[in-house]
C-alpha cells in the first residue's frame, strides 16, 4: 500500500530561537548563583554541556506522519505500548520519564506504527506537564487521522518529586486520554485499559 498524495505530513519543531552561546553564559551565571564555581578542570566545560543537553531535551527530531488507506476495513484496536518518554517537569526543569501506551480505532486512514512513538516524542521534547502531555498526543492524533477513538495513557515517574521536596521515591503518576469510541463505549474503553496493562 502507498500513501496517497498529500498523505505524509513533514513535522518539525521551530529551532531558529535557540542561541547556544546565550545558554551557555547563562548557565554558567546559574551555576555561580549558586555557588558552583566554573573555573575548576572538572567544570570549566559544564555550562556549555548543560546548553547542548537541554536544547536536545527541548528539540524533536522531525518526521512524516505517514498514512494508508484503510482498504481490509480494520476496524479492531492499534495499541503500541511501552514507548519511552522522557520530558522536563515545566515548574522545576527536572525530567520525568516513563511509558506512553497509545492506541487508536482506525477509520479510514491507518497510520505507520513508529510514527505513534515519534508522535509522543514530539510533544515530550520541550517543558511540560504531564496532563497537557497526555491531551496533546492524543488530541494531535484525532485531528492528523480522524480515527473512530484515540486512547493515550502515560506512566511517569517525576523527579522534582522523588529527588527533592516530598521525596516520594518509587513514586509513579499515571494520567489517561480517551477519545470518541474508546471514551463512550464502555467495552472499548475496558479493552484499551486491559490491553495497556493499567485495568486488569
Amino acid at each position: 500500500m502507498a500513501p496517497r498524495p498529500g498523505a505524509a505530513l513533514r513535522v518539525v519543531h521551530e529551532t531558529d530561537g535557540i542561541d547556544m552561546a546565550a545558554a551557555e553564559d547563562a548557565a554558567r551565571a546559574f551555576l555561580r548563583a549558586l555557588g558552583v564555581p566554573t573555573d575548576t578542570e572538572g567544570l570549566a566545560a559544564t555550562p556549555g554541556r548543560m546548553a547542548r543537553a537541554y536544547a536536545e531535551l527541548f528539540t524533536p527530531r522531525a518526521f512524516d506522519l505517514t498514512t494508508f488507506p484503510n482498504d481490509e476495513g480494520y476496524d479492531e484496536l492499534v495499541l503500541a505500548r511501552s514507548i519511552p518518554v522522557r520530558s522536563v517537569c515545566e515548574h522545576h526543569l527536572l525530567p520525568f520519564v516513563g511509558t506512553a501506551h497509545v492506541g487508536y480505532l482506525p477509520g479510514q486512514r491507518i497510520l505507520g506504527l513508529s510514527k505513534l512513538a515519534r508522535v509522543v516524542e514530539h510533544f515530550s521534547c520541550r517543558p511540560q506537564v504531564q496532563e497537557r502531555l497526555t491531551k496533546q498526543i492524543a488530541d494531535w492524533l484525532q485531528a492528523q487521522l480522524a480515527p473512530k477513538g484515540v486512547g493515550v495513557v502515560l506512566v511517569a515517574e517525576h523527579t522534582c518529586m522523588t529527588l527533592r521536596g516530598v521525596q516520594a521515591t518509587g513514586s509513579t503518576t499515571i494520567t489517561s486520554t480517551l477519545l470518541g469510541t474508546l471514551r463512550h463505549d464502555p467495552r472499548s474503553r475496558a479493552e484499551f485499559l486491559a490491553l495497556s496493562g493499567v485495568a486488569t
